[in-house]
């Protein structure tokens, strides 16, 4: 049985209900963090709770000062040991503004809710066949001080999967107004020409992901050299690869946008050192 916690209550997963008021539920008013698990553990925490904390002081949440690291790293503990999650799972932490009002919240304090579920990898792996993308035009997203954050305000990428699965296609790359290639659906963009590997800036837009930021610095570390800057549609069409990164699922090649196929090369490699920098001994 999988349990949660819903603001200091454990309870069995399928008894939750969310109650009347929530107001992540009725406004998208919060932010979350979806958190890989390796070895009945949550990886790379700090990063995390950091970006979720901070970007709920910018939509004026006013989490409490013990939300911190290791207040969140026990909560998340406690539910993967009574879950019996001892291999490969995911997490999801929810701050939700409590409850009151309509537009206007009556509060700015936090409620909180963890949820976790297992995965049978135990790993990140790269996936067998590459994923065909292209670029979604309906709907573009706006560069502001929200754009780096996990807000719960996902609906362009709601429409934009249903797009993508309703062309065939494995994912859409979304798009800012002024033309600048951002990300996917579900995943930051990063693309690879001669060796070296391109991701959009924090500054146009996209999400500011802690995959994103891991695969940077290992980059760096590696001798792999990394510019953050706007990429445009003619810069896929030079590329000789094409890779998205979450917390996830870590690392996902693209092996076809429109016409250009690409090869996944540097994506193996990437996946490989992104495998050894979260490697745990195992106990016996």
């Amino acid at each position: 049985m999988l349990y949660i916690n819903n603001n200091g209550d454990i309870l069995p997963s399928d008894s939750y209900v969310i109650r009347a008021g929530n107001r992540g539920h009725m406004y998208g008013d919060g932010v979350f963090e979806s958190i890989r698990i390796f070895d009945g553990k949550p990886i790379n925490m700090g990063n995390h709770v950091k970006r979720m904390l901070e970007g709920a002081t910018k939509i004026k949440m006013r989490p409490p000062s013990y939300f911190d690291e290791a207040f969140f790293a026990d909560k998340i503990q406690e539910l993967l040991d009574k879950s019996n999650i001892k291999d490969g799972g995911k997490c999801r932490i929810s701050l939700d503004r409590s409850r009151g009002g309509t537009y206007l919240p009556e509060v700015n304090e936090v409620e909180f809710l963890i949820e976790v579920y297992p995965l049978e990898l135990n790993r990140f792996e790269l996936n067998p066949k590459g994923k065909e993308i292209d670029i979604y035009m309906e709907h573009k997203k706006d560069k502001s001080s929200l754009s780096n954050f996990k807000t719960k305000n996902g609906l362009l990428y709601v429409l934009a999967a249903i797009a993508a699965k309703e062309k065939g296609l494995d994912d859409y790359l979304i798009a800012n107004f002024q033309g600048g290639i951002l990300e996917s659906t579900n995943s930051n963009l990063f693309v690879v020409s001669n060796g070296v590997l391109y991701t959009p800036g924090l500054e146009e837009g996209c999400l500011a992901g802690t995959m994103r930021m891991q695969i940077i610095n290992l980059a760096i570390k590696n001798g792999i050299k990394v510019y953050e800057c706007n990429i445009l549609p003619q810069n896929l069409l030079v590329a000789d690869e094409i890779f998205l990164t979450n917390a996830i699922s870590g690392i996902t090649w693209a092996s076809g946008y429109r016409t250009k196929r690409y090869f996944n090369t540097i994506s193996r490699r990437m996946i490989g050192l992104l495998n050894d920098s979260w490697a745990r001994p195992r106990q016996h």
